[in-house]
């Protein structure tokens, strides 16, 4: 007997009829939700730097994204709670608490993107030819060799 595979099915079908995903995918909605009434609330400026992180027992805990927009919230505090409470979902709102999280940034690249000009290299093929030396007279070659390869490749 062989393993018959079932029939696929779009990724919504399967969110809402899995439990575990269904509940998570509420999660996910119900915090959307909140965080658009939140940003009702919040100045245009500031509305891309606080995020609603949990709403539990009474308490808003918000990520911000630096220090400065903590501040600046931390004064709006009392002002921004009274208009949340106003707010069916925050109806019982206690307490709003303020983490600072930078952005995660992107790694950076580790190559490195300066192109040897063909003025550099021909600076280094002339001092390579006045050194004795020839592992440092190579290597000064070597790197000339850069250039060429660099141009070459931007050449059409």
């Amino acid at each position: 007997m062989a393993y018959k595979p079932p029939s696929a099915q779009p990724p919504s079908t399967l969110l809402r009829q899995a439990r575990p995903l269904r509940l998570l995918l509420n999660q996910a909605e119900r915090l959307a939700h909140l965080q658009r009434l939140l940003e009702s609330q919040l100045q245009p400026a500031a509305r891309a730097h606080c995020h609603l992180a949990s709403w539990r027992d009474g308490t808003l805990l918000l990520v911000v994204t630096d220090g400065h927009w903590a501040t600046r919230l931390r004064y709006q505090q009392k002002r921004l709670q009274r208009q949340l409470q106003d707010l069916e979902a925050f109806a019982n709102l206690q307490r709003i608490q303020f983490k600072v999280q930078p952005p995660v940034a992107p790694p950076k690249p580790l190559s490195n993107s300066t192109a040897l000009s063909q003025n550099a290299a021909e600076n280094l093929r002339d001092t390579a030819e006045g050194i004795t030396d020839p592992k440092l007279r190579a290597a000064l070659e070597r790197l000339a060799s850069h250039a060429q390869r660099a141009s070459k490749k931007t050449e059409p």
